[in-house]
């Protein structure tokens, strides 16, 4: 597992999570096209932090960048700043600056041979047979009189 960590980023958690999910689970190709692409302010610590997992995977594991996918990254949120602004009649009104930390995963692609191979090793399902129904006898009904 190549992974890469950005700790106590000045960006709300929910901000960075929508860049995150765009690049979940696609080829280092595709990820970095689509951080050069994207509108959102979150895309340069993630493209850097992208960057940084690609060195990891290069230097430590000898692992060319083409057989790797974005397996995992997980966006969480790290301390609050509290800090508090005036407002009307003399009052502070809080302001929670937030922060996010970030952990991302490589992880080497899978082979279609090998996906193939192993959708072959599993069982097949057994299906029991139905069993027959009861047979119930159409038992007559007492009919009720009313005498008046």
């Amino acid at each position: 597992m190549i992974t890469a960590k950005l700790s106590n980023y000045r960006i709300a958690p929910r901000k960075v999570r929508l860049v995150a999910d765009m690049i979940r689970g696609k080829s280092i190709e595709q990820a970095q096209i689509i951080l050069v692409n994207v509108s959102k302010k979150a895309k340069h610590p993630l493209a850097d932090l992208l960057d940084s997992a690609i060195a990891n995977a290069k230097n430590n594991f000898n692992i060319d960048k083409d057989n790797l996918i974005v397996s995992e990254i997980r966006v969480d949120q790290g301390f609050v700043l509290k800090r508090s602004i005036p407002m009307a009649r003399g009052s502070a009104f809080p302001i929670k600056k937030r922060t996010s930390h970030i952990s991302l995963v490589l992880a080497p692609k899978a082979d279609k041979n090998a996906k193939n191979t192993k959708k072959a090793e599993k069982p097949a399902m057994v299906v029991k047979a139905a069993k027959p129904a009861k047979s119930v006898e159409a038992k007559p009904k007492a009919v009720k009189s009313s005498k008046k």
